[in-house]
C-alpha cells in the first residue's frame, strides 16, 4: 500500500471508531437495484441473506442502523421488521431532512453517523456523515465521495462487509 493509500485507510479506520449508528440507503445497497413487478401491484425485492447476519451482529454490538429510502416498499418494511431494525424512513423525499431527525432522536453529531449509499441522491446525505460508505458497484461520484468502499457490490454482500469492518476497526468482531 503506497503512503496516499495508507493514510486513506488510517482515516477511514478513524472514522469507523466514532461511529455509533449507520444509516443505510436500500435499492442499490441492500438490494443489486432490481425490482421486479408482477401483474398485480405487487413487488419483489431480493435481499442477500449474509447481509442480514451483519445487521443483527452490529445491532446486538450496540451499534444503531436506521434506513433511509426514496421509495415505499412493504418488502423492504418487512425484511427491516425481521432484522430488528425499527429505525425505518421508506418514501422519503430529503434525505437529509431525515438524516438530520435520526441525529437529533438518537442523541448524535454527525460525526458519530455512517451513511452508506449507491447513487448521486446519497452524496448530500454521504457528505453529513462522518463516515461515508459505498458498495463497489456504486455510482463513480459516489465512489469518490466515499471514505469506505466494499470489494462487493450492492445486494451481494456490501452491507456485510460494512458491518464485519466496523465491529473489527472498534474492536467488537468476535
Amino acid at each position: 500500500m503506497d503512503s496516499i493509500g495508507k493514510k486513506q485507510a488510517d482515516d477511514a479506520t478513524a472514522r469507523a471508531s466514532r461511529t455509533r449508528c449507520v444509516v443505510f440507503d436500500v435499492d442499490g445497497v441492500f438490494t443489486d437495484g432490481h425490482i421486479y413487478c408482477g401483474d398485480s401491484d405487487e413487488e419483489i425485492c431480493a435481499f442477500y441473506i449474509r447481509d442480514g447476519l451483519g445487521v443483527k451482529r452490529l445491532l446486538s454490538a450496540g451499534v444503531g442502523i436506521a434506513i433511509i429510502s426514496g421509495r415505499q416498499s412493504k418488502a423492504v418494511a418487512r425484511r427491516m421488521a425481521y432484522l430488528g431494525v425499527d429505525d425505518v424512513h421508506l418514501g422519503v423525499g430529503d434525505k437529509i431532512e431525515t438524516l438530520e431527525s435520526i441525529v437529533k432522536q438518537r442523541g448524535l453529531s454527525c460525526d458519530e453517523m455512517a451513511f452508506m449509499g449507491d447513487d448521486v441522491i446519497d452524496l448530500q446525505a454521504m457528505s453529513q456523515c462522518g463516515l461515508a460508505c459505498a458498495p463497489a458497484d456504486a455510482h463513480k461520484d459516489v465512489l469518490k465521495a466515499a471514505h469506505w468502499v466494499s470489494d462487493s457490490p450492492g445486494g451481494r454482500g456490501a452491507v456485510r462487509e460494512l458491518c464485519e469492518w466496523l465491529l473489527k476497526e472498534q474492536g467488537l468482531w468476535t
